[in-house]
């Protein structure tokens, strides 16, 4: 997998800017609290480190090599393929469909984008509860943001669902908006899923259980 240097999401310049103040806070507490006994602050300190390059990694926005194929449907986020099974939606596609959830984990990457390109004509964004995001109840129960992307005879439905531990959902985008490919879609804070709904005339190219990574790997192709 081909990366340029990647740069800090601006809703995590804040949040990370907040944990180092804290982190050097607790830090000094600690070589006080334990000035006896090294190993104990050491360890305490090592966390601290750990957990701000987990953080750095949630807000990053990795710039990857993009090839644009309006054929394709990429994938919007990193994360492990949890479904692939067929559906029957009557919202958006009034009929059968595809259903493919990525699980996003607090390690991956949080920043979503738009698998293809193409003009948004639905947006419902849905509080509710807090359900684990690995469990597919999720998308039905949970905090959640659907936009639906159309061009010409294309469709798919991307729905960002929030998981246990987050609590907000970032999506800017608007019916009416023009979208492409690739463009940043949003994020969710702190573990979630995302959802790609699309029409039965598509060939899938991934597995469940897979590693995908945003703006990268193909989920489907159009036939």
């Amino acid at each position: 997998m081909k990366t340029k240097s990647a740069k800090i999401h601006r809703e995590g310049y804040n949040f990370i800017i907040k944990f180092i103040f804290f982190a050097l806070l607790f830090d000094v507490a600690v070589i006080y609290a334990f000035r006896n006994n090294q190993i104990i602050s050491v360890i305490l300190i090592l966390i601290t480190f750990i957990l701000l390059a987990i953080f750095y990694n949630f807000f990053r926005i990795p710039r990857r090599m993009h090839r644009h194929n309006e054929n394709y449907i990429y994938s919007p986020a990193d994360g492990k393929i949890v479904a692939i099974e067929k559906t029957h939606d009557d919202k958006f596609f009034k009929g059968e469909a595809n259903f493919i959830s990525i699980f996003m984990s607090i390690t991956d990457v949080h920043v979503n984008f738009s698998p293809i390109s193409g003009n948004v004509t639905r947006k419902e964004y849905y509080s509710g509860k807090h359900v684990v995001a690995f469990n597919p109840k999720s998308s039905e129960k949970n905090e959640r943001a659907c936009l639906v992307i159309e061009n010409e005879n294309k469709k798919i439905m991307v729905r960002q669902v929030a998981g246990f531990i987050a609590r907000r959902i970032i999506n800017n985008w608007e019916k009416g908006d023009k979208i492409r490919q690739f463009d940043e879609l949003g994020m969710i804070k702190l573990g979630s899923r995302v959802d790609i709904i699309t029409p039965n005339d598509i060939k899938l190219k991934v597995k469940l259980g897979q590693q995908v990574y945003a703006n990268e790997t193909i989920l489907a192709e159009f036939i």
